[in-house]
This record gives C-alpha cells, sequence and structure tokens, in this order.
C-alpha cells in the first residue's frame, strides 16, 4: 500500500506513525514544502520571549529520525501544486533542484495546515511587519527584536498568538501596543470576562488600542482610520486561512474558507482522500455542524484517527468543543463550548451565570479570584459553554466543562459532580458548582 502525505507537522506525522505502527508493508512517502519536520507552533512566543531557549527545542522528531528509524521518505522542499484523483498521482516542484515531481498514491492525506492572513494593507509587505507561524519566522522575529532601534512594537490582532506574542516581546523590555479592531481583545472571550485581561495588559503597561482597524504602514509608524502611532516592529496576527488553494480543481467538498470538509473517519469527499488538521473542518459537538477551530490538539488528534482509518484501523473523531487556553502575564484564561456572540450567531437561545470566587479556599492565605461563567439552554438546562480567567485553576475548571459538554450534561448535573477538594487547591463547593448553583 502506497501512502502519500502532504505536510510533516503535526496531523501528517500523527498519522504517518499510526501507518507505521499498523501496516508493516507501508511505503509511506511524506512531502513537505519546508525543511522542518514535527514541531510545536504554539511554543514559538515563548522562544522568542526567551523562555525556550532555541527553536530546536520545540523540534520533536528530526526530519533524518523518520528516515533512518521509521523508513519514512521523507522529503523536504517538495511543496505539492496539484492532485490528480482520477490517476491517484501528487504533482509539484522539488525547490531544492527547481525540477517538478509526481508521486503515485494508494491513500492520500492532506496535511497542509494553515497559513497567517496578510490583509492588504498599504505597506503591509514591509520589512518591518512579521508573522509568527513557523521556525523561520521565529528565527527573524528575534534577529530583528535584537536591533538596537527596536523600542516600539505593534501587535495586530488579539488572539491567542497575538496576546502570548505581546506578553512575550514585553519581556524583553520593549513597549508593546495592541491594536484590535473589535470592542475587546480575545473576542474567544465574552466581554465581561474579558475585562479581567484588559486590567491585565494595563497593569504590565501594555497600550490596547480598540475599535481601530489598520489602514497603513510606513516607517516607523502604523496607521488606523482614527490615527497613527509609533512603531519599530509589527507583528500581525488576525487569523489564518488553510492551505488548500491547490486543490480547488479537484472539486473537493470545502468550507466557505477553503478547510476540506470531513466525515468521523476524517474522509473527503474524494475516495482514497483524507484530510486533517488546521487545513480540515472539525465537527463542532454544541453546534452539531463543522466548523473551523485550528489548534495543534486537533491537529494531532485528527491525524492520529487519520493514520488508523487509513491503515484500515476503523476509528473515528468524535467531534470538538473549543476548549482552549492561554496565559496572559499573571492570568491564565480558558474556555470551550459557546460564548454569547456564538450562540447568538447560531440562533441557540441561552441563559448566563457568571460569579467571581475564589481559586482554593476563602481562608487559605493566597486564595486569588477566579471569575467563572457558563451558558446554558433555558429549557432543557443543557450546558452550552464556560469561560474562566484566574491566576490559578482556570484551565482545571474548562477540562471539568470541556467533559460535561462531551457528554451533554445539563448545568443541574454539574452540582452532581464529586469534584476534588483541599483548601490549598479548592473550596468545598467548585467555583463551576457555584455557578451551576446560581444557574439554578
Amino acid at each position: 500500500m502506497k501512502y502519500v502525505i502532504i505536510g510533516g507537522d503535526a496531523a501528517g506525522m500523527s498519522a504517518a506513525m499510526q501507518i507505521v505502527h499498523n501496516d508493516p508493508q507501508s511505503e509511506i512517502t511524506v512531502l513537505e514544502k519546508g525543511t522542518i519536520y514535527s514541531y510545536g507552533q504554539c511554543g514559538l512566543p515563548y522562544v522568542v520571549g526567551g523562555l525556550i531557549e532555541s527553536t530546536n527545542d520545540v523540534i520533536a522528531r528530526t526530519v533524518e529520525s523518520f528516515r533512518s528509524k521509521y523508513g519514512i521518505d521523507a522529503r523536504t522542499l517538495h511543496e505539492a501544486t496539484a492532485v490528480d484523483s482520477s490517476s491517484r498521482t501528487v504533482s509539484g516542484t522539488n525547490h531544492e533542484t527547481g525540477q517538478p515531481f509526481t508521486v503515485s498514491y494508494d491513500r492520500l492525506l492532506i496535511a497542509t495546515g494553515a497559513s497567517p492572513v496578510l490583509p492588504t494593507w498599504k505597506g503591509a509587505a514591509s520589512q518591518m511587519v512579521h508573522v509568527l507561524k513557523t521556525i523561520p519566522d521565529t528565527n527573524r522575529l528575534i534577529a530583528d527584536l535584537e536591533q538596537e532601534h527596536v523600542k516600539e512594537v505593534v501587535i495586530i490582532g488579539a488572539g491567542y498568538i497575538g496576546l502570548e506574542t505581546a506578553e512575550n516581546i514585553h519581556r524583553l523590555g520593549k513597549r508593546i501596543r495592541i491594536i484590535q479592531r473589535g470592542s475587546h481583545i480575545a473576542s474567544m472571550f465574552d466581554a465581561d470576562l474579558s475585562e479581567r485581561l484588559h486590567q491585565e495588559a494595563e497593569r504590565h503597561g501594555v497600550l490596547l488600542t480598540l475599535n481601530e482597524e489598520v489602514e497603513a504602514i510606513g516607517k516607523g509608524r502604523i496607521t488606523t482610520n482614527q490615527n497613527s502611532y509609533p512603531a519599530d516592529l509589527i507583528v500581525a496576527s488576525v487569523g489564518v486561512r488553510p492551505n488548500t488553494a491547490f486543490l480547488k480543481k479537484t472539486g473537493m467538498n470545502m468550507l466557505q474558507n477553503g478547510a476540506i470538509l470531513v466525515n468521523d473517519r476524517l474522509e473527503t469527499s474524494i475516495p482514497g482522500i483524507y484530510a486533517a488538521g488546521d487545513c480540515a473542518s472539525h465537527f463542532h459537538l454544541v453546534k452539531q455542524k463543522p466548523d473551523y477551530i485550528p489548534l495543534g490538539t486537533t491537529a494531532n488528534k485528527q491525524g492520529r484517527i487519520a493514520g488508523l482509518n487509513m491503515a484500515g484501523k476503523s476509528r473515528s473523531f468524535k467531534g470538538v468543543t473549543g476548549t482552549s487556553v492561554m496565559k496572559f502575564f499573571n492570568l491564565i484564561a480558558a474556555s470551550t463550548g459557546l460564548t454569547e456572540q456564538q450562540a447568538r450567531e447560531e440562533n441557540i437561545s441561552f441563559k448566563t451565570s457568571t460569579i467571581q470566587a475564589k481559586d482554593k479556599a476563602g481562608y487559605y492565605p493566597d486564595a486569588a479570584p477566579l471569575h467563572v461563567k457558563i451558558l446554558y439552554a433555558p429549557e432543557s438546562r443543557r450546558l452550552l459553554g464556560g469561560q474562566a480567567i484566574g491566576e490559578n485553576g482556570a484551565e482545571k475548571r474548562i477540562d471539568v466543562l470541556a467533559a460535561a459538554l462531551f457528554n451533554q450534561m445539563t448545568v443541574d448535573e454539574l452540582e452532581d459532580l464529586d469534584l476534588s477538594y483541599s483548601p490549598p487547591v479548592n473550596g468545598v463547593w467548585d467555583p463551576i458548582q457555584q455557578a451551576a448553583r446560581r444557574a439554578t
């Protein structure tokens, strides 16, 4: 059986390893347009800030290890530019030689990931504008941050990567401004919860410029629709786009943004072709429809399941609830399921319960505030989502809520959970149960 995988990172190599383990007769070819395989993109902001010493530290396995230890034909600088499903071939360009190539497959996995969006601002192509997605992006950003004249850094966009990058560049002693076209940073949270992140940014001297859209970038300045600000270096973090443009002629079913539509076995609409990771759709368990939530955890899970199915071991991908967590200075912020805005977009009726509790027993010496919010359906009282922000313990509460969403629990059933308690780590009533009681 000839397997071809396009993309050598999380989803692609998770699939490759499952094929290696489950099909001893497999012939696996991986086509990677870059030179680096299997690295942790989520760790790159912390390399920029110096918490992780080198980009080498986020590489899980080298290209050579895949070749020598597992017998995978792991190619680099091989960019796939076309797929012919009738002849079952992938063609493209070997950028090392400049020559075209064609490989045949019995089963094909598309794991091409996504690329940062760079809007058509005037001056967007300037050398002072950076994105942060790959190891070369990271090394270039670090080199430019080390230049003596770089003192004012502007982050455009306030999602996970934007906020994590802001914190880590702030660690280097730079003055940080975040420009966000919306009314609050971290749009994966509702405004009332996101206000905690606003306060944290202000405590650390990070300037927030909200409700403004970037229009132009010039030498030492960035201009919005309302003002102009100093900028020695800019990091654009306004979202990603699936790397699927080269597949348009295949007629493969896709979401509107170009993400490949897959079923629970990670099969596309074309027989013999699978897709996984940031280039694929992700079934949302609360919305009950395909969605696009590109996260490293999902890419690894989808890659694993795609590899098992390609190798003949039936396994289904159950779906996602959009669970995520980030650190922003001294706060941990986590969420799962729907926010108020998302519920409105889906025309889902909801009620909310929001509390400020303590992350441990209130009488314990260093007990700190923990803000928790849950969304639930008014009639069925089924849990719809949750958010938590605090210095400690937000991730624990959201992981519990993610499990509750997976099992379609009601907000009332949260009270019945047997959650751990000890004064140094929790109160007698866990904060999510306090929120559930208030909903009751």
